[in-house]
Parts: C-alpha cells; structure tokens; sequence
C-alpha cells in the first residue's frame, strides 16, 4: 500500500490543481499517452536511443578473425548479369568482398562478440550465388540470388534458415524456417539494404535458457520481410548446438561471390534487469481521488510470475497494486516507461517516484543488486482491453519490456491493402522523397508483382517496385489524406517531380521545371484488354504516347515513347542519380548501382551522361520510338 510521504505527495498534486480529481489526472495522462508511441521490444521498430554505435571501416580485414584468401578489402565491385558467380573488382577500400573462384572459400567471423545487436548493411550478389549472415555465429538469415522468385522459402533470399536433425524422417529434417514475408529482393550486381534487430536468448544464474533468441525485425530493400519472430535453437551450419549470450558475427564465404558495404552495428551487451517476487492486490471502483488503502478490502490477491493483468476476472473499473524486486545486474542510470489502457500509473522504486501520475516516463540511476518496487495501475474507462506496458532501457540497452503486454494505444489502424487482382489502375496522391506531392498521380499493378506510379502531369514514370501492391490506409481510413504509398521494394526514379521531355539549346542547359514554356497539355490515358495504360500527352506541339510494360520474366519494366511532329532540340532524360556508369553494350548502371537500364541499340550512339550540379542525367535525342527497360 502507500507509504504515507508518497500519500502526501499525490494530495499535494491535487491541492495544485483543484478542478481535477485523481481520475482526471489519470485520463489526461491516458490521452497524452494516446497520442505517444512508446517503442517497446518487439514493437517492430528500430530502436532510436543513445547506444554505442560500431562500424566496421573497411579499411583492412583486422576486424575479423584468420580471414581466408577468399575475403579481401576493395574499392569496388560489380557483378555480371549473365555469368553465375562471376564479380569484379576495383583496388582500394571500403568494401568487403568474398570471391571463392580462385581459392578455397572460407566463413568469416568477427574479433568481436555480440548479444542483442541492431545490424544494418549492404550487399550485392553475384548471379546465382549462395551466402548468409550468422548471428552470433548461430542462426542464419540467408542472403541469395532470389531475384524474380515469385514465392520465396525460407532457403530464398533475406530468409531464417531452416533448423536441421538428421535423426528426423526423410523429408523432415529441415523444420522451422521462415520464409521473407515477401520477395524484396534485387538483380545480381545491385546493392541491396538490410536491416536486422536481433535479441539474444537469455539465460538464468545457473545458464539454463529461459527466453529464446528473437529477430524482433528485419527489413529487406525497405520492405519488413520479418517481425517478432521467436527462434528456438541454432539454423543448419551453426557453429554449435550450444546456445549463448554473448557470439561473434559469421559471413558466408564457402558457398558464392558476394560483397559488403557500410556495415554498422549498434550492440546492448548490458544485461537487462527483471521484474521478481510479485504480489498484487486488485480494489475495485473508479478510484476519483487518492484512496485510503488501509480502509479497502482487495476484491483478489496473490503471487504472479511477471507484471501482467492476466490475473483472472476483472472488474469494470480497478486498482491492480503490484510490489516486488527489481533485480538490477549492472549498475547504470535507467529510463522507465509505461503506457496504459483506459487509465494510468505511478510507478515507484526504493520508496522515490520515478513515473508520476501525470507522467509517461522516468530515470534512475539504480546500483546492481534487489530493489524493492511499487507498480500501480488504475483503470477507469471501458475501451480496449486493459493492460499496460512497462519497459526499461539504458545507454547499453535496449527498451526491454518488464510487463507481458504490450499497449499501444487507441491510434494504431489495422492497415486497408488494395491487391494487384483487386484495383490494376489507382489514382491517388503520391508523396516523394522531396516532400513534394504528386496529385496526380496513377499507380498500375500487374500479376507479376511488378508495379508502377505515373505523373499525369510531367508525363513521366516516378517509380516502380516489386511486391504486394499498395497501402491506401492513408486515402481510405476516416476521411484520409487522398494519399497511397507502395507495399513493396521501390527503386525510387525522381525524387521530385519532373518532365520526361525538354528542350535543350545546349547538352548543359538546366532541365526545366514548369510548364511555362513547354505547354504541356495531357490527353488521359487508354486501356488496353488487360488494363495497361497507355499515357497520352503534347508539349511542345509534340505529340507523345508513353507505354509501359512489365517484361514477361518479371524482372523489370519496358518503355516505348512514339513522338509524333517532334519539336526542334527535343530530348529525353531517361535517369538521373547521383551516378550513372556506361556498363558492358547498351546498359547503365543507374544511381549508385541501384537498378540497370538497357538502351536499344539505335539510341546507344546518340546517349550521353550529363553532370548537372550534383546530380548526373542520361539523356537522349526524341526520335519516333525510343524504347529502354528498367531491370532492378
């Protein structure tokens, strides 16, 4: 019950501010919370706290443990298209590399060890190669060529390996894989981006496992192709059976060419307190002010393994009263949390407030040892479920959920999804990368997962993306925004609206950015039988239908631009990024090697590569037809 200095304290609270009772209190700190999203463990979002930040440079191969010749350092890489296996290289630093062609290929671990850990990085591999990153050398994320694979395994790229028991049936000894929830992937010789949040297991005082190890998220090329996934034991090819706190990071070298880049890592190696030796006392009734505990009688009470509701009937409206020991295993200074349905809290520790009741978070510094503390959650209104969460973090850790539930208020929206086979054209709003926004914009699916948004106004394609169609929550949910954005992995084209076609007095004059001079007039679009759109439009009293195709093997899309009355000095910019590299005939290498456009070879001759500020453009002359395929 309250100590009477804690009594007191609250009274006061409410003496400086008579007009509200102890519920008002309690619902304005609920409403305020309502409006906050609390990042707890397995909410499925990055961590974005203070924390220790490595990344390994790159430099030279000191960081890793007896690297095999296949492993070295360069400047940079590429990877052929048609040839399997097969990747250059260019001398310098900066990226990893793994090419077991010429010599024996060998895994590759880390000096160091990590427990749970926020990964990121970039890869690229080689046409039909075969890698994987093991966490703490145990358990494989795999990381293959699996471009176009229309429904992936848990073997395909961005994958959880499966587990292996050769004492199982035929058949059977592969089990508890999991497969990306989508293919993100990217072609051979792109950089792809992966993200990994991975929780360790974590073990008692005597070593027994009591919590499995967990990839709370990983996200593929944009896309969350994992969340809260619970791993049970070590994926085929671990280093050992033996699960631990604390093992080093593992690359894949024995299988296929493969290379990294900007390897960061965000390790919490401090050992997460626990919440023991609980009681609780649950008093029923709307609790309007601080009550008298000594003069209430607990409608249940009892022992519980962890701080949870979970604790039988409730009534309508409670006070659960929770009091135990915080096992501190390092002394460090800690922010607490909490986050409550239908009511709030007040949470104290060593006898000192940390969490008041008009408050949503609080920090302690705390020595390693037992400490005693008080939890209270007071529950007045009706709507959702009760439960609360409570987490705990430090510099070296991350939130860390002390209670069993987790709350996250009355603004979470299940999202609406619009399928390919469902809505094959949609006009919305688009935003882009520059904050600008796209209001006329159509988006156009295709069964092969392959899809794209076009800017009815400059007449251009703005991006396309491989996976599930759109997300139309924004446009569909109350009265919305009018906005969609894509579900899968977009390889954004314009970061900021643009014609596809200008004229240019000179290769260096500026691209223009209105319709001033240009006098572009939209003519709408046609379907086709299949619900293709073929785009109409004039500007400078040029004529201009604009097609765009999926290819067959769902690897990309085709352009096909007729130009009819074609205007003096006209000219069309085909890609524009922060680089563009002449590749091997008619194909570039577009934006840092993000995805690869192939002329025909009537226009090869006539492209050139322009630098404008800090940016480079791929520009052709407008002729008839002028066709190119966007492949990524």
């Amino acid at each position: 019950m309250l100590t009477k200095s804690i009594q007191q304290k609250l009274l006061r609270k409410q003496r400086t501010l008579p007009q509200f009772t102890y519920l008002n209190v309690l619902y304005r700190f609920l409403f305020r919370l309502s409006l906050v999203t609390v990042v707890v463990l397995g909410s499925g979002s990055f961590i974005a706290q203070a924390q220790t930040t490595d990344d390994l440079t790159l430099q030279d191969l000191s960081a890793f443990q007896d690297p095999g010749e296949s492993w070295s350092i360069v400047e940079g890489v590429s990877a052929s298209l048609e040839e399997a296996n097969a990747i250059s290289t260019r001398k310098g630093t900066g990226v990893l590399v793994n090419d077991p062609s010429d010599h024996q290929g060998k895994d590759l671990f880390t000096n160091f060890e990590h427990g749970d850990i926020d990964l990121e990085l970039e890869y690229m591999m080689a046409k039909e190669s075969n890698s994987g990153i093991y966490l703490q050398g145990r358990y494989e994320v795999q990381l293959l060529d699996s471009w176009t694979t229309k429904n992936p395994s848990s073997g395909d790229n961005g994958g959880i390996y499966e587990r292996w028991d050769e004492n199982r049936p035929e058949g059977q000894k592969g089990f508890q894989g999991y497969p990306p929830r989508q293919n993100a992937s990217r072609a051979p010789g792109l950089w792809q981006h992966l993200k990994i949040s991975f929780q360790a297991p974590r073990f008692d005082d005597i070593g027994n496992k009591i919590e499995n190890a967990k990839i709370i998220e990983a996200t593929l090329n944009g896309v969350t192709i994992h969340e809260d996934v619970e791993l049970l034991g070590p994926t085929r090819g671990a280093i050992g059976n033996a699960e631990v706190s604390q093992g080093p990071l593992r690359f894949q070298g024995d299988h296929g060419a493969i290379a990294f880049r900007n390897i960061s890592m965000n390790r919490f190696d401090q050992q997460a307190p626990s919440a023991d030796n609980i009681t609780f006392n649950i008093f029923e009734g709307a609790f309007r002010e601080v009550p008298d505990f000594d003069t209430l009688t607990a409608v249940h009470s009892g022992k519980a393994k962890h701080l949870t509701t979970n604790l039988g009937p409730l009534p309508d409206q409670f006070l659960i009263d929770y009091e135990g020991t915080l096992n501190i295993k390092e002394a460090s200074n800690y922010t607490f949390e909490l986050n409550a349905s239908g009511g709030g809290g007040l949470l104290l520790i060593d006898g000192e407030e940390v969490i008041g009741i008009d408050e949503e978070e609080g920090s302690l510094s705390l020595e390693a040892g037992n400490i005693p503390f008080k939890l209270y959650y007071a529950r007045q209104e009706q709507w959702g479920s009760p439960g609360f969460n409570l987490t705990v973090s430090s510099e070296g850790l991350r939130p860390y959920q002390l209670s069993d539930q987790r709350v996250t208020g009355q603004s979470s929206v299940n999202p609406i999804y619009v399928e390919a086979e469902d809505e094959p054209v949609l006009r919305s709003f688009r935003d882009l990368p520059d904050g600008s926004r796209l209001t006329h914009a159509i988006s156009v699916s295709s069964p092969n997962n392959i899809h794209y948004t076009y800017d009815l106004k400059k007449g251009n394609i703005v991006q396309i993306w491989r996976g599930r169609f759109l997300d139309v929550t924004p446009m569909w949910h109350n009265r919305g925004d009018g906005s969609s954005r894509p579900t899968g992995s977009v390889e954004q084209l314009l970061d900021q609206p643009a014609f596809a076609v200008a004229q240019l007095g000179d290769k260096q004059e500026a691209w223009e950015s209105d319709t001033a001079e240009n006098a572009f007039n939209t003519k709408g679009y046609q379907l086709d039988r299949n619900d293709n759109p073929t785009f109409k439009y004039q500007v400078y009293g040029t004529d201009i239908e604009d097609k765009i195709r999926v290819l067959p093997e769902a690897n990309g899309v085709k352009r096909t631009m007729n130009f009819q009355n074609i205007a003096e000095d006209l000219y069309v910019r085909i890609a524009v990024g922060q680089s563009i590299e002449k590749g091997n005939n008619n194909r570039y290498l577009v934006n840092d090697q993000s995805y690869y456009l192939e002329l025909d070879d009537s226009l090869n001759a006539e492209a050139f590569i322009r630098t404008i500020e800090d940016q480079q453009e791929l520009i052709v002359p407008a002729t008839s037809t002028l066709n190119y395929t966007i492949l990524f």
